[in-house]
């Protein structure tokens, strides 16, 4: 299995203007860990939500490449936006799912990701264009060569990382913060 903060050092480690939404916990302390930056949106207690604000930016943004980077729990709460997502089909937009097969935020209890839920297959039946299963780092350097490239084609990979539940890296809470942080990066004015 992978080191999830491996992983996400080398999916931003060349990320150009590369905006990057993460989901609740852990994603969110792996790219703390990797770096703050000004196109690094952390999504604080919205389990479920980050894949559609990131579709959301994707659509507003098309020549931005964005950069979901979520767990399993958090998209198994959130499968159904794999529908609405593969039906829009922004071509700018990858989801990155780190999937250690546990709900590391709740205590660490066994998600459906260990036993009879494959997120790559959900989101190919949705129609997602392209999938990919993922558990070496030969797989990650192909999946970060690809997602600065706006055009590339809508992307869901599912990254199989270990189950260690590492140390928090903390960044601003403070939402609104990270918003105007973002909308600034963008160039982007308020209203």
């Amino acid at each position: 299995m992978l080191d999830r903060r491996h992983v996400v050092v080398t999916l931003l480690a060349d990320r150009k203007n590369l905006v990057v939404v993460t989901g609740l916990g852990s994603s969110t302390y792996d790219v703390a860990a990797a770096g703050d930056h000004d196109r690094n949106f952390y999504l604080w207690g919205a389990m479920g939500g980050a894949a559609m604000l990131g579709l959301g930016i994707a659509l507003a943004q098309r020549d931005i490449p964005v950069l979901v980077v979520t767990g399993d729990g958090e998209m198994l709460m959130g499968m159904g936006s794999f529908s609405t997502i593969a039906l829009q089909n922004p071509p700018n937009l990858t989801i990155a799912i780190l999937n250690n097969s546990l709900f590391g935020e709740t205590g660490g209890q066994p998600t459906h990701t260990g036993r009879v839920t494959n997120l790559a297959q959900v989101a190919k039946a949705c129609g997602v264009p392209n999938i990919c299963e993922i558990d070496t780092m030969l797989g990650i350097a192909a999946l970060a060569g690809n997602i600065h490239d706006p055009k590339k084609g809508l992307t869901v990979a599912d990254i199989k990382i270990s189950q260690d539940l590492l140390p928090r890296v903390m960044t601003s809470r403070a939402g609104a913060v990270m918003a105007e942080r973002t909308r600034r990066s963008l160039g982007l004015t308020p209203g």
